[in-house]
């Protein structure tokens, strides 16, 4: 009976991958719910017998907690964008100034999110999100219940793979029609409904929304003896892995334009959504030598398409105060959809911008997303207007606290002065809790406005109180016994953070990441930021006169003290938890440009490295630029250091001085 196990295992996953990946059936349905009925059966008279490759392991059931977090061994960069065909072709001029006369393959944009697939010894032992590049998210059970990713590959071999998970349009649609009978909110798109359905706790629910797969890129190609990317690409396709059809090889930038004409005139009628064109230099070789800039491939790039614009009507404007003060037109629309999602409110930035397009209320205007993501009014159509059109007013009182607004000298931006004004206390909140400052997860902006309104939680140190809402939570729509417990332990980690997170999330004025970070490394604790002189901060290299201000002040007021002082009470770390500094004399005081393509340190490990030595690092190359440090294939910012004379290491120097 375990012959026949196996057996059945080979023909279902062998129609499998003719059905979903292939797209070239071989057996019957009939059969294949016959075959498959079968060896349902033997396990489950023998769960013992069950594989990790059988086919039925995509049918999901595994449920899990919360998503742990992925290192990618090597990071999951994302592409530069270009929006024109110049800039397609300084693109391609760029890569020919560099000796290189380039093959290119184009590859379709699929509108969905990253993932990272791991197989050892042919068997799928991990899937993971890009996340920001770095570190990304298990998403393992979910990816198994997907047909098109294979769960045993063709051979036994040690693999990573990068590709696109997403949901075809006619998905969405029968989807759809089944909420639509149960009085479900419909998925807006499928963008969004394939990122909500990955990110299910229970895998089940994934399943049902029959995501696909495509595989495009291959990390490390010369482990294989693979010389080009279209090699990987075969190589992939081999393995069992499902390639995308459109694929196509070109000779020369003028047939990757022809190639982008021509899908942007099918690109509706495709079974799933696009938003561009990928453009990838096809030599190993060639990539290699092109290398990397700190955040994208030199090698490639994404054209977008053109931003799709749609009309309808201006009901309204109105206005929101930001955690600075800072007040914020905004469009309210007749709802209308966009490239797929349901747009009604859109950001008019200030006065200015709504006066130079000369907005009116029940103006008919033009809304297109930018960059697909972004809503924004292009403009008035003044053709449209019947006379019953209003005004548009600055509003002069703060539209929470009534206080009178104030405009800063030679800025746009009009300000509420009212520190204790309700509207930037939420905004407040919402950046304490933010990726960046404390890093809460399950504390949404929404959750947070909810929870400010019903009284849960009025200031930032009534957070780590939240604990005593528990019932109250119980009784809100979406708060089940472990979405709470969740969000407590959340709650109760994040006291851990360093103090650069802690002194970031108070959302002093004027005070950045890279800032927090500099004074945490100075002061160490809380406690010598809270007695500092605005002497000695003006005496730290990165802090002027404004900066050193708005920390004193700051601390001077009674209500802020009395906050941080009921932080320390209830046990949130106050100490700086990075690397301590070792004074040497090749870093100390000393700035630090990085440039090119790093192979012994990350960027991040180069740049805390120099931190950790009394050193800091600048983005850019000036005169008080003391040493820039050279990888591979480096750009503009190595030419100007010649230039200007600044000593120069390579990255092999750098190695040995911080031995030394």
């Amino acid at each position: 009976m375990q012959e026949r196990m196996e057996e059945l295992i080979k023909i279902v996953n062998e129609a499998d991958y003719n059905y979903h990946t292939l797209d070239n059936p071989t057996i019957t349905d009939q059969e294949y719910d016959k075959y498959l009925r079968e060896l349902e059966e033997i396990e489950m008279e023998h769960p013992e017998w069950i594989r990790d490759y059988s086919p039925t392991q995509h049918a999901g059931g595994k449920i899990i907690d919360s998503f742990n977090k992925v290192t990618h061994k090597i990071p999951m960069m994302s592409l530069s964008d270009v929006f024109s065909e110049s800039e397609l072709i300084a693109f391609d001029e760029r890569i020919r100034k560099e000796g290189i006369n380039p093959k290119y393959m184009c590859e379709l944009k699929i509108d969905g999110l990253s993932v990272s697939l791991l197989y050892e010894k042919g068997k799928l032992v991990r899937a993971a999100t890009r996340g920001d590049g770095t570190t990304g998210e298990d998403i393992t059970h979910n990816a198994k219940t997907i047909k098109s990713i294979p769960l045993k590959l063709t051979e036994e071999v040690d693999i990573e793979v990068r590709g696109e998970i997403f949901m075809n349009k006619k998905t969405l649609e029968e989807i759809n029609k089944e909420r639509e009978k149960s009085n479900q909110p419909l998925l807006q798109n499928c963008r969004n409904a394939a990122a909500g359905s990955i990110r299910q706790l229970d895998s089940k629910v994934a399943a049902k929304r029959k995501l696909d797969n495509f595989i495009y890129h291959l990390p490390n190609p010369e482990d294989y003896n693979i010389t080009t990317h279209s090699e990987a690409i075969e190589y992939m396709k081999h393995l069992g892995f499902k390639t995308n059809p459109n694929n196509r090889l070109v000779n020369n930038i003028n047939e990757v334009l022809e190639f982008i004409e021509e899908k942007g005139e099918i690109r509706e009628s495709l079974p799933y959504d696009i938003d561009g064109v990928v453009v990838k230099v096809n030599s190993i070789a060639d990539q290699r030598k092109l290398g990397f800039t700190a955040r994208y491939p030199k090698w490639a790039t994404a054209y977008k398409f053109p931003a799709i614009e749609v009309l309808t009507k201006l009901s309204d404007i109105t206005f929101t105060v930001g955690r600075t003060g800072q007040i914020t037109p905004n469009a309210v629309l007749e709802p209308v959809i966009v490239a797929g999602s349901t747009i009604s409110r859109a950001t008019l930035h200030n006065e200015d911008y709504v006066i130079e397009k000369d907005l009116k209320i029940g103006d008919i205007v033009s809304i297109r997303k930018a960059g697909d993501v972004i809503p924004e009014v292009v403009e008035v159509k003044k053709e449209r207007r019947t006379g019953k059109e209003k005004d548009f007013k600055m509003i002069t009182n703060c539209p929470m606290c009534e206080t009178p607004l104030v405009k800063k000298e030679g800025q746009v931006d009009y300000y509420c002065p009212n520190n204790k004004c309700p509207a930037r206390h939420v905004e407040g909140l919402i950046h304490f809790v933010s990726r960046n400052a404390m890093n809460i997860d399950g504390l949404g902006d929404r959750i947070m406005e909810d929870f400010y309104n019903f009284g849960y939680i009025g200031n930032i140190a009534d957070i780590y109180s939240l604990k005593e809402h528990e019932k109250e939570l119980k009784r809100l729509e979406g708060f089940g016994d472990k979405s709470i417990n969740n969000l407590l332990e959340a709650i109760e980690n994040s006291k851990s953070n360093s103090l650069e997170r802690l002194i970031f999330g108070l959302g002093i004025p004027n005070v950045g990441e890279k800032t927090a970070k500099v004074l945490a490394i100075k002061y160490r604790n809380i406690n010598n930021l809270i007695n500092t002189t605005e002497e000695n901060l003006t005496n730290i290299s990165d802090i002027g006169p404004i900066i050193a201000k708005s920390i004193i002040d700051y601390f001077n007021d009674d209500h802020n003290k009395a906050i941080v002082e009921e932080l320390i009470d209830l046990g949130l770390n106050t100490e700086y938890l990075g690397q301590e500094i070792e004074e040497n004399e090749s870093f100390s005081g000393k700035t630090f440009v990085l440039t090119g393509s790093l192979t012994i340190f990350s960027r991040d490990e180069a740049e805390e490295k120099i931190e950790s030595l009394g050193g800091k690092t600048s983005s850019s190359v000036s005169k008080k630029t003391s040493v820039v440090i050279v990888g591979e294939n480096p750009g503009s910012k190595y030419e100007k250091a010649k230039d200007l004379g600044i000593e120069i290491w390579t990255e092999q120097e750098f190695k040995d001085k911080i031995s030394s």
